[in-house]
């Protein structure tokens, strides 16, 4: 049987479930031959023994333009559509709820928990008037966790590294404020990693650390 192989030019045409596959299978085998194959079946949407058959050459050539699509730096993205439902990033985090900051906190730390993190961060959007929107009010990510499963890869890593990059943010205001050198700096980051309390900015340094081995 004869497959059409598609091959994606940017992360946007990357579904977050598949990143989430890809980096399951990642963390259970380190053979790089295998995960070029398995790159292949999971982003080109093959069987892999389509892959397998593949000249090794074409697999080494067409894996590398896949891993390096996550060398991109897509800047946050407010607003996407899946299907006929528009979703918008929460317009004001100064009034995040307790509720969602638990949730989000508790799930934007464990890639596989990614799309319930989303399902946080983005809600259908309601009401809207040029580029200002109002989202759905939450009531449990269990509502469109499923759905942003389907999310394209470029707008949930853009959210990511948004709260990574503001993370970072507030250590070096902090460490500016107290008048303290890089020193302080590293005893902040380590004292954030070490209570499940601060997972926000935790997850950051994992998002960093599962790109670059990606990369590699």
């Amino acid at each position: 049987m004869k497959y059409k192989l598609i091959i994606p030019t940017s992360l946007a045409e990357i579904k977050l479930k598949q990143y989430q596959q890809f980096l399951k299978v990642a963390e259970q085998n380190d053979s790089e031959d295998f995960l070029q194959q398995k790159a292949i079946q999971i982003f080109c949407g093959v069987p892999l023994n389509y892959v397998t058959e593949m000249k090794h050459k074409d697999v080494n050539d067409i894996a590398n333009k896949i891993i390096s699509l996550f060398g991109q730096k897509p800047k946050l993205i407010n607003r996407f559509t899946i299907g006929n439902l528009e979703f918008g990033f929460i317009p004001n985090l100064d009034e995040m709820t307790s509720g969602e900051y638990i949730d989000l906190d508790s799930y934007i730390s464990n890639w596989e928990e990614m799309h319930k993190a989303m399902a946080v961060l983005y809600r259908p959007i309601v009401e809207k008037q040029k580029d200002k929107y109002r989202i759905e009010s939450y009531v449990s990510s269990i509502n469109y966790a499923e759905v942003m499963a389907e999310m394209p890869l470029d707008v949930a890593i853009s959210a990511t590294v948004f709260f990574w990059t503001l993370g970072l943010e507030l250590l070096s205001s902090t460490a500016t404020y107290l008048g303290k050198d890089k020193q302080t700096m590293d005893i902040l980051k380590q004292h954030n990693s070490e209570n499940g309390g601060d997972g926000i900015v935790q997850s950051m340094d994992l998002l960093r650390a599962t790109l670059e081995d990606l990369m590699k």
